[in-house]
């Protein structure tokens, strides 16, 4: 039997990752990606797998495998104004919801969420839903920083055209 401060301490970080996914969702609506860099582990990863089914992400076809230095070039090639993905953004509206606390500890914390994105862009309107994986890091002072994060959408299997934002 878990004693109360564990079931409290466990509480409490559950609701402060929920916060901290959904302060990301809205930095990413933003496009407040510099931001958004900050909330990264240095050796984290953000996949976005073809493959529905994939674990092996390093050994599989992906839309976005971005290590640290990846995920810098994405965000200067979307804040430099020189490519298709800067120079004409969709607008997003996203929501998070359905949390799950998939594992965890006192350093880290699994959470699953259902992520809908709105994307309006040239007069039209377009929905990505996706599974997310957010592998969470805390260190000793509290602070929550991105280990991993895995967008699954629900339709990965089809042709994904230039979205010109971050999941």
């Amino acid at each position: 039997m878990m004693d109360d401060r564990n079931a409290l301490y466990s509480q409490e970080t559950f609701a402060r990752a929920v916060e901290f996914v959904w302060r990301e969702a809205e930095m990413l609506d933003r496009r407040d990606y510099r931001a958004w860099l900050d909330l990264w582990d240095p050796t984290g990863v953000y996949v976005v797998p073809i493959d529905p089914t994939a674990t092996d992400f390093s050994a599989t076809l992906n839309y976005v495998y971005d290590d640290r230095d990846m995920r810098e070039k994405r965000v200067q090639r979307m804040l430099s104004g020189y490519s298709a993905s800067a120079s004409d953004a969709a607008r997003t509206v996203r929501t998070m919801s359905r949390f799950t606390r998939e594992s965890g500890s006192t350093e880290t914390l699994e959470l699953k969420s259902a992520q809908v994105v709105a994307a309006y862009k040239r007069g039209a309107t377009t929905l990505f839903a996706a599974d997310v994986t957010h592998q969470l890091r805390i260190d000793t002072e509290g602070d929550i920083r991105i280990a991993a994060k895995v967008v699954r959408l629900i339709d990965s299997t089809e042709a994904l055209s230039a979205i010109g934002f971050l999941l």
